[in-house]
Protein backbone atom coordinates (compact mmCIF):
# COMPACT_ATOMS: atom_id res chain seq x y z
CA UNK A 1 0.00 0.00 0.00
CA UNK A 2 1.36 3.46 -0.67
CA UNK A 3 0.53 6.47 1.37
CA UNK A 4 1.89 9.36 2.01
CA UNK A 5 2.80 11.39 5.28
CA UNK A 6 3.33 15.35 5.75
CA UNK A 7 6.80 15.67 7.87
CA UNK A 8 9.21 18.67 8.76
CA UNK A 9 12.17 19.25 6.38
CA UNK A 10 14.58 18.43 9.37
CA UNK A 11 12.41 15.74 11.16
CA UNK A 12 12.56 13.46 7.74
CA UNK A 13 16.67 14.73 7.99
CA UNK A 14 17.16 13.30 10.93
CA UNK A 15 15.42 9.87 10.48
CA UNK A 16 16.84 9.09 6.96
CA UNK A 17 20.07 9.73 9.25
CA UNK A 18 19.43 7.28 11.88
CA UNK A 19 18.11 5.00 9.28
CA UNK A 20 21.24 5.00 6.94
CA UNK A 21 23.49 4.94 10.39
CA UNK A 22 21.30 1.89 10.96
CA UNK A 23 22.51 0.36 7.26
CA UNK A 24 18.60 0.18 5.90
CA UNK A 25 18.41 0.07 2.41
CA UNK A 26 15.31 2.15 2.17
CA UNK A 27 13.25 4.90 3.91
CA UNK A 28 10.22 2.40 3.36
CA UNK A 29 11.81 -0.36 5.18
CA UNK A 30 12.52 1.80 7.97
CA UNK A 31 9.67 3.37 8.52
CA UNK A 32 8.34 -0.51 8.18
CA UNK A 33 10.14 -1.35 11.06
CA UNK A 34 9.46 2.17 13.22
CA UNK A 35 6.24 1.52 12.59
CA UNK A 36 6.28 -2.01 13.85
CA UNK A 37 7.89 -1.36 17.03
CA UNK A 38 5.65 1.81 17.69
CA UNK A 39 2.23 -1.00 17.43
CA UNK A 40 4.30 -3.09 19.69
CA UNK A 41 5.06 -0.80 22.14
CA UNK A 42 1.11 0.39 22.46
CA UNK A 43 -0.04 -2.63 22.23
CA UNK A 44 1.95 -3.95 25.49
CA UNK A 45 0.56 -1.22 27.50
CA UNK A 46 -2.72 -1.77 26.07
CA UNK A 47 -3.01 -4.88 27.14
CA UNK A 48 -1.53 -5.23 30.34
CA UNK A 49 -3.54 -6.14 32.93
CA UNK A 50 -4.25 -6.46 37.08
CA UNK A 51 -1.11 -5.42 39.02
CA UNK A 52 1.55 -3.92 37.77
CA UNK A 53 4.85 -2.27 38.22
CA UNK A 54 5.95 0.65 35.58
CA UNK A 55 8.24 3.03 35.03
CA UNK A 56 7.84 5.81 33.11
CA UNK A 57 10.16 8.82 31.21
CA UNK A 58 8.82 12.00 29.58
CA UNK A 59 10.68 15.43 29.36
CA UNK A 60 8.83 18.92 28.91
CA UNK A 61 9.04 22.34 28.81
CA UNK A 62 9.59 23.16 33.11
CA UNK A 63 7.65 26.70 32.67
CA UNK A 64 5.12 25.65 30.52
CA UNK A 65 3.88 22.95 32.54
CA UNK A 66 4.94 22.20 36.06
CA UNK A 67 1.94 23.27 37.78
CA UNK A 68 -0.49 20.94 35.30
CA UNK A 69 1.89 17.74 36.09
CA UNK A 70 1.92 18.24 39.83
CA UNK A 71 -1.79 18.37 39.44
CA UNK A 72 -1.59 14.81 37.10
CA UNK A 73 1.27 13.24 39.70
CA UNK A 74 -1.12 13.84 42.56
CA UNK A 75 -4.20 12.93 40.79
CA UNK A 76 -2.40 9.27 40.64
CA UNK A 77 -0.83 9.29 43.74
CA UNK A 78 -2.42 5.90 44.04
CA UNK A 79 -0.27 4.16 41.48
CA UNK A 80 2.94 6.67 41.96
CA UNK A 81 5.26 5.26 43.79
CA UNK A 82 8.70 7.55 43.68
CA UNK A 83 9.28 10.37 41.19
CA UNK A 84 12.89 11.59 40.38
CA UNK A 85 13.43 14.89 38.46
CA UNK A 86 16.44 16.44 36.44
CA UNK A 87 16.82 20.00 35.10
CA UNK A 88 18.36 20.52 31.77
CA UNK A 89 17.83 24.45 30.75
CA UNK A 90 14.60 24.64 30.18
CA UNK A 91 13.60 21.42 29.64
CA UNK A 92 13.21 18.89 32.60
CA UNK A 93 13.75 15.13 32.47
CA UNK A 94 10.96 13.38 34.79
CA UNK A 95 10.98 9.32 35.39
CA UNK A 96 7.80 8.04 37.51
CA UNK A 97 7.85 4.68 39.59
CA UNK A 98 4.85 3.34 39.59
CA UNK A 99 2.78 -0.31 40.70
CA UNK A 100 -0.98 -0.59 40.66
CA UNK A 101 -3.59 -1.13 38.28
CA UNK A 102 -3.00 -1.55 34.92
CA UNK A 103 -5.74 0.91 34.22
CA UNK A 104 -4.44 3.59 36.13
CA UNK A 105 -1.34 3.26 34.78
CA UNK A 106 -2.41 3.55 31.53
CA UNK A 107 -4.37 6.48 32.62
CA UNK A 108 -1.90 8.31 33.32
CA UNK A 109 0.77 7.90 30.36
CA UNK A 110 -2.05 9.04 28.67
CA UNK A 111 -3.11 11.73 30.72
CA UNK A 112 1.23 12.89 30.10
CA UNK A 113 0.86 12.51 26.81
CA UNK A 114 -2.12 15.15 26.69
CA UNK A 115 0.31 17.89 27.08
CA UNK A 116 1.94 19.73 24.40
CA UNK A 117 4.53 20.95 26.70
CA UNK A 118 5.52 17.34 26.84
CA UNK A 119 7.44 15.93 24.37
CA UNK A 120 8.13 12.26 24.36
CA UNK A 121 6.17 9.95 27.08
CA UNK A 122 7.76 6.74 27.18
CA UNK A 123 7.49 3.27 29.29
CA UNK A 124 10.76 1.64 29.71
CA UNK A 125 9.52 -1.12 31.45
CA UNK A 126 5.64 -2.81 32.60
CA UNK A 127 5.33 -6.26 34.16
CA UNK A 128 2.73 -7.57 35.34
CA UNK A 129 1.98 -9.37 38.52
CA UNK A 130 1.95 -12.51 37.06
CA UNK A 131 5.98 -12.35 36.55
Amino acid sequence: MRTSLNVPDDALAEFDAVAEAEGFDSRSRALREAMAEYVERHTRLEDAAGEVAAVVAFDYVHDEVIRDLHGVQHDYQDVITTTSHVHQGEWCLETVFCRGDADRVRELVYRLRDFDAVRRVRVLSLVGGDR
